[in-house]
């Protein structure tokens, strides 16, 4: 079988969300599917992240990050191809999907922000989302999605039967890990001048809530010393306003491999108060670093944490600032519940399922 692939988001020194999504299933998949070939289409040059003797990299342009590109690429470029490469069967881990071809195609809808919080995207970009994500649905062969909140989600909000739509839970990076008392001691030393911090990781999208989460921080931080460490980068241009927020906190931009694991490892606590999530990654991440986590309530998030972190009312700053004060007590308890809870996500059981979906599709 040829299998095409969206590879849009695989871009390197740029993986984010959907980005590390794609890496870690289709990292996998190629593996696991010798016998097929596998097509990865990109919309921009980049060093390719995934090879093998089953993996055809191509570049095909214009490069779709407008929605006007969107649909001359995924409607006219893609469909060339297809019949180029005789393409058995579409898979898109951004749930964006061709409407001009008769190819069977699976996508990924990870979540429906957008149709709960308009306000949070740029206008064109909302535009197409709520237009045509509908219409994804209704076309796509199944739809693929990362927890039971947003499967019901998407059954209630695009009428799509139940049948279509498989759970697939994200996994956790094994590279995130634990470190010692005297590690991490130095490691602050070396890097935050000897100064105790809370973390964020994730894009710095309005929905993950920072101005809140930083208006939190600044009342915990009246009578405290410490510091925020904020990983990540704009993902739309002048969305926040951080006006007053800023006193002991420090943004280091987009990090990963080692770099971002002694952050995290080395963290009082990492905070993350979203408040949509379709799954919410760094939630996992935090478990697996052994620190504690202080986490939004609302949608998907309890799936993922379980009993094992500290859940806030993300819209109420004075309880993310109560959730930041316990995560300075003894959470020895909690963190090994953590380490428990995350033993339930694993990227290795989520590509044999993706694997057995595309296998199995039209049964």
């Amino acid at each position: 079988m040829n299998i095409g692939i969206n590879a849009r988001h695989l871009i390197k020194g740029k993986l984010e969300g959907i980005g590390w999504y794609s890496f870690e299933i289709l990292n996998r998949l190629v593996l696991l599917m010798p016998k097929h070939n596998f097509f990865f289409f990109y919309d921009r040059k980049t060093d390719f992240l995934i090879s093998g003797e089953n993996v055809f990299n191509l570049i095909l342009k214009p490069s779709a990050r407008h929605p006007i590109l969107f649909r001359i690429w995924f409607n006219y470029v893609l469909p060339k191809k297809f019949k180029k490469f005789k393409i058995d069967l579409f898979f898109s881990p951004d749930g964006f999907i061709s409407l001009n071809t008769l190819i069977p195609q699976i996508g990924v809808i990870h979540d429906l922000n957008f149709e709960h919080y308009p306000e949070d995207l740029p206008k064109n970009v909302l535009k197409y989302y709520q237009k045509y994500m509908p219409l994804f649905s209704r076309k796509a062969e199944k739809i693929i999605t990362v927890s039971n909140f947003s499967k019901t989600d998407i059954v209630e909000n695009y009428r799509i039967s139940p049948k279509k739509i498989t759970v697939i839970y994200n996994g956790g990076n094994d590279a995130f890990r634990t470190l010692n008392t005297n590690q991490k001691k130095v490691f602050i030393e070396e890097n935050n001048n000897n100064r105790p911090f809370f973390i964020y990781v994730g894009s710095l999208h309005k929905r993950k809530n920072i101005e809140r989460m930083l208006r939190g921080f600044k009342k915990f931080n009246f009578l405290n010393k410490m510091d925020f460490i904020i990983i990540g980068t704009d993902m739309w241009k002048n969305q926040l306003n951080l006006d007053g927020l800023l006193d002991n906190v420090r943004f280091l931009g987009r990090k990963s491999g080692p770099e971002l694991v002694n952050w995290v490892a080395s963290s009082s606590a990492l905070i993350y108060v979203s408040y949509f999530e379709g799954f919410g990654l760094p939630v996992l991440e935090g478990m697996l670093s052994g620190v504690p986590v202080v986490t939004s309530n609302l949608t998907s998030i309890p799936e993922v944490g379980g009993n094992s972190v500290i859940y806030v009312d993300p819209f109420n700053e004075d309880s993310i600032s109560k959730g930041m004060e316990k995560s300075l007590e003894n959470n020895q308890e909690l963190i090994k519940k953590g380490f428990i809870q995350a033993e339930k996500f694993s990227w290795d059981i989520s590509a044999l399922k993706v694997k057995e979906l595309l296998l199995n599709y039209n049964s």
